[in-house]
């Protein structure tokens, strides 16, 4: 599983802060409990050396030091009834001071002992990721449950054999079932048809579930992209203020790549060659892609080239969105 070292970072950072700000909030909490209920300090101090008598206890030459065990964790089980007897009494809750791990597993360090992220650190990983994709995305409220299908016309378009009802109905479940897969099955999608149609509300749905699941997701649009690929190719100023290279590798490495409005950038010598990589780079290491434009099939052929148009009807399943543009229905029923 790729992770997008830029958002692990910052996923780390505030990871860090957080702990930080527990441990903190627990010497406050200490403070305030130890300068009212001193006795709450002596217990406190005497439960942290009961450990080293156990371990001393276990290695004592002659006697029993298995009675000498059993005795110590008596004694301290009767110094944390104490304990919380004289918490309750002081007006505060019994675990006020509970200050273990949040995470037992890593032992808040982030990591397992393999170098691998813990689950508790991963779960900060998707936030933020999921926190940069709503930049661009509407992760709020755009999800499969939420795409109706209310919009579409019942009606039969000949050229297609079905309505664009029954259609979108099938997309829809084939969007689902694409990113609750994703781990066993992966692949390849391109949307294709006029705008208007849920191309980019979809993609924030497979966003959206893909990345909770806990993949590295990157969604951006064809002409951003190639603007990062000229960047790095000719040292051209990059008007995003943004490392091109590092770009390039999110968009290479990346679980899931989400790329939108292709076609719809400024068309160079360039752009063949440079769409051709992504989507050949990508292919070979196994990463998966899904493209969204306005074009047919045909027509990215013509303007991206017949290799690239080889990969894409060899690779990836094309769903057609047809209907009438959303958009403008909305806006004629206001």
């Amino acid at each position: 599983m790729a992770r997008d070292a830029k958002i692990m970072s910052a996923a780390y950072r505030q990871y860090r802060q957080d702990r930080d700000d527990r441990r903190r909030e627990l010497e406050r909490r200490e403070a305030e409990v130890y300068r009212r209920l001193p006795r709450v300090e002596a217990i406190d101090r005497q439960l942290r050396g009961t450990a080293a008598k156990i371990v001393l206890a276990a290695f004592q030459e002659g006697g029993d030091p298995e009675r000498a065990l059993l005795e110590l964790r008596s004694g301290n089980l009767a110094l944390q009834r104490e304990r919380a007897e004289l918490l309750v009494g002081g007006g505060f809750p019994f675990d006020y001071l509970d200050g273990g791990p949040a995470c037992p597993q890593c032992q808040d360090s982030g990591y397992l002992p393999d170098g691998a992220p813990c689950r508790c650190l991963s779960a900060y990983y998707t936030r933020e990721q999921n926190r940069r994709l709503s930049k661009l995305l509407d992760l709020g409220s755009q999800s499969f449950d939420t795409f109706s299908l209310d919009w579409y016309s019942p009606q039969v378009w000949p050229e297609y054999g079905r309505s664009p009802l029954e259609n979108m109905g099938m997309v829809r479940e084939i969007c689902r079932e694409y990113a609750r897969s994703f781990e066993r099955r992966g692949g390849n999608l391109l949307f294709t048809g006029p705008p208007g149609l849920g191309k980019t509300f979809l993609s924030a749905c497979i966003a959206r579930e893909v990345s909770e699941r806990g993949f590295s997701v990157v969604y951006d649009t064809a002409g951003h992209i190639f603007q990062q690929f000229e960047s790095a190719k000719f040292g051209r100023e990059n008007p995003y203020e943004e490392d091109p290279d590092r770009e390039i590798n999110r968009y290479l490495n990346c679980d899931l790549l989400i790329m939108d409005d292709l076609g719809t950038e400024m068309m160079t010598n360039f752009i063949p060659p440079m769409f051709y990589r992504t989507v050949n780079d990508r292919l070979l290491n196994q990463r998966h892609t899904v493209l969204s434009t306005n074009l047919t099939v045909e027509q990215l052929g013509q303007r991206y080239g017949a290799a690239a148009l080889s990969r894409i009807q060899g690779e990836y399943q094309v769903l057609r969105f047809f209907g009438d543009d959303i958009r403008l229905l909305k806006r004629n029923r206001r």
